[in-house]
């Protein structure tokens, strides 16, 4: 078994739910620091093996000589997934899956834009007019196939949903979860299935994976290429999984038919990017409405990695070698957590 020393926290829980972070390491040293303290950063981490981070891992953090497990308080670690946090042996996690139902709600959202035509009826509900040319030729989501690229914590909770709406579902991944009883297929990277299978055949492309360097542009100008004619493509994850160029340009060609956006290469999208005017593409500013109890779903993923980081068991969340991301880290904006 191991124990926890010391422990340097820069979550900015207030009330109660400090009071549980607390009690969780009741048996460490805990010390709260100010993501801006940079000074009492240095001081806890003197001594700290453990840190638990509001925000994403910087060099100060790394400035800890006996640092043993680092959990970043939010999903998506592109950025925290140095490789010399890997080197050094340290154990990174991180809180991905605390807003996966309503993640899986906002790709809802956006195929059902597309099905609906929320543009097109909203200029029509504006200028009281009935209808919209064509529209009798719209389909719901009812018995059309989506593909999920990435069976993490928000493609399982998406693939739940959509098989429940009644559409065929196929799903693609690094590894198979055996027997999983939601996806119609599972194309599995370990074992040689290709994505393009994938592309090929789903009417909504949803991208649910991790950024890493094997990830940065998925979906560049060859897959939108080998997609299934007017498909649709839904990105809830990183902007970087899309070669934005590319997809103006299977927009404006009509590779695809349409795009649901929450993220992007370069965030805030800039007021002059030509994704906002495009009559094909729906923007959300990288938000998604949260879940109760966010802070409620953190604790409870701390709470069981501690269990797990002192019996030396398999942790939640883990981010390994294969997660780093290194395409233009420092020129990079800030993203939102999610």
């Amino acid at each position: 078994m191991r124990s926890i020393r010391q422990v340097l926290s820069t979550v900015q829980y207030t009330g109660c739910d400090l009071a549980r972070l607390r009690d969780i390491f009741k048996e460490s040293a805990f010390i709260q620091v100010s993501p801006d303290d940079s000074k009492g950063i240095a001081e806890a981490l003197k001594e700290a093996d453990v840190a638990v981070l509001d925000a994403d891992l910087d060099d100060r953090i790394l400035s800890g000589k006996k640092l043993r497990w680092i959990h970043c308080n939010h999903a998506g670690l592109a950025r925290s997934a140095r490789p010399e946090i890997f080197e050094r042996g340290i154990i990174l996690t991180g809180s991905a899956g605390r807003s996966a139902p309503v993640l899986a709600e906002h790709a809802i959202f956006f195929m059902l834009n597309a099905c609906y035509h929320a543009r097109e009826l909203a200029a029509a509900h504006q200028s009281h007019r009935w209808g919209v040319p064509k529209m009798e030729n719209w389909r719901g989501l009812f018995g059309r196939t989506a593909g999920i690229v990435g069976m993490g914590n928000t493609g399982r909770a998406l693939a739940e949903r959509l098989h429940v709406l009644g559409m065929n579902v196929i799903v693609y991944d690094r590894y198979r979860i055996e027997d999983y009883p939601f996806a119609d297929r599972w194309l599995d990277a370990s074992r040689g299935d290709s994505l393009d299978v994938l592309l090929s055949r789903a009417d909504f492309v949803i991208l649910c994976i991790a950024l890493t360097d094997d990830t940065w542009h998925l979906i560049d100008e060859k897959a939108f290429r080998g997609m299934k004619e007017q498909a649709v493509l839904v990105n809830i994850a990183r902007g970087e999984l899309v070669d934005t160029a590319a997809l103006l340009r299977a927009l404006d060609s009509g590779l695809i038919s349409c795009a649901g956006l929450d993220v992007f290469e370069q965030e805030p999208l800039p007021p002059d990017d030509p994704l906002w005017d495009h009559p094909n593409v729906y923007i959300t500013p990288h938000v998604t409405p949260q879940v109760p109890s966010r802070a409620g779903r953190c604790l409870d993923i701390i709470e069981e990695n501690v269990r797990r980081y002192i019996n030396e068991e398999p942790m939640l969340n883990r981010v390994g070698p294969g997660d780093v991301y290194t395409h233009d880290i420092p020129a990079r904006k800030s993203i939102k957590k999610t």
